[in-house]
């Protein structure tokens, strides 16, 4: 008698149990043939070779009925037990393919969690129920892979050469902006020069340093240390802070989009707005991509190409004064 242990089962011991526990549970070589696609006599010529390689008889046949011996009808039970195993476990990795699971570490540049992070990752979840996603907010450059970060956000293209760079958006301007109440009381600038004798809203990087105001016009650039009484490390609050008509704020376009559109704030030196580098998300180049992580750069691709779409619709429309010059 040839045994076989299950550590030893081939691709065909598995076809043949198969075949069987089809006959087993149809009671019929016709019907379980059908379900299989294959031959009836292919099926009867599997069901001899699996009980000559066990030994043992496994059904009992007649011209009209099939039925289990007492040794088929107990194989079958731990068979369909086996195979429901197996059938639940390629489901779990099946799911977990379509639907990725597990934990995301994020380190995002400020205006990146703000422009993107905040407005697309509430999709990202909606769609992707079984992802957690941590999230550190920093203007500080990190090493990902020593800190253990999943993927980075953040402007520019000058990570290290081990690191994949994928563009989500296209270049932003960056604005100066006021309040059309703070326009009244004060003299709109003509030249970047003009803002020294404006109240600006001061910006402090993550470094701690005070960023000087850059500006560019047909090729000439110009760096202005504007002065203010207020200085603040949180481009959002300095926006807040220009609505409520306390200065001149200085943010990228897309920040202010919607209040520039509703004409809640004005652009002032807008000839004079310099490109800022895009956002780029980084992952590491000789890492596995983690779970979920190209189903994020798919939907913030997506959705960053909706919200550009949207954003031009806004810089469309007709307002009782001028918001926009030149080319976005």
């Amino acid at each position: 008698m040839t045994t076989h242990s299950a550590a030893h089962l081939s691709r065909s011991d598995l076809a043949d149990l198969n075949a069987f526990r089809a006959v087993e549970r149809q009671r019929s070589f016709t019907k379980a043939a059908v379900e299989l696609g294959i031959t009836t006599s292919a099926l009867s010529h599997a069901i001899r070779n699996l009980e000559t390689r066990l030994g043992v008889r496994l059904l009992n046949r007649t011209s009209r009925t099939v039925s289990p011996t007492e040794a088929g009808a107990s194989l079958a039970l731990r068979l369909n037990i086996g195979f429901r195993e197996i059938s639940e476990a390629l489901d779990n990795v099946n799911h977990l393919r379509v639907r990725p699971a597990g934990r995301l570490r994020l380190n995002v540049q400020r205006d990146g969690a703000s422009l993107i992070i905040a407005r697309h990752l509430p999709e990202f979840l909606r769609r992707y129920p079984e992802m957690e996603v941590d999230i550190s907010v920093s203007d500080h450059m990190t090493d990902s892979v020593t800190e253990g970060f999943d993927a980075d956000i953040r402007s520019g293209s000058n990570m290290p050469g081990n690191m994949v760079a994928i563009k989500l958006e296209k270049a932003w301007r960056r604005v100066a902006v006021a309040s059309p109440r703070y326009l009244y009381y004060h003299s709109q600038p003509e030249q970047p020069e003009d803002l020294r004798t404006h109240a600006c809203i001061r910006l402090r990087t993550g470094q701690g340093i005070i960023r000087k105001w850059h500006f560019s016009k047909d090729g000439e650039r110009r760096i202005i240390d504007v002065p203010g009484q207020i200085c603040v490390n949180d481009a959002t609050l300095a926006i807040a802070l220009a609505l409520a008509g306390t200065g001149i704020a200085w943010c990228l376009e897309q920040q202010v989009s919607q209040h520039l559109a509703e004409g809640s704030l004005r652009t002032v030196l807008s000839d004079w707005s310099p490109v800022e580098p895009a956002l780029h998300l980084y992952y590491p180049k000789n890492r596995t991509m983690p779970q979920g992580l190209s189903e994020l750069i798919e939907l913030l691709r997506e959705e960053t190409d909706t919200g550009e779409r949207h954003l031009q619709q806004l810089c469309s429309k007709t307002l009782p004064f001028p918001v926009f010059s030149g080319s976005f």
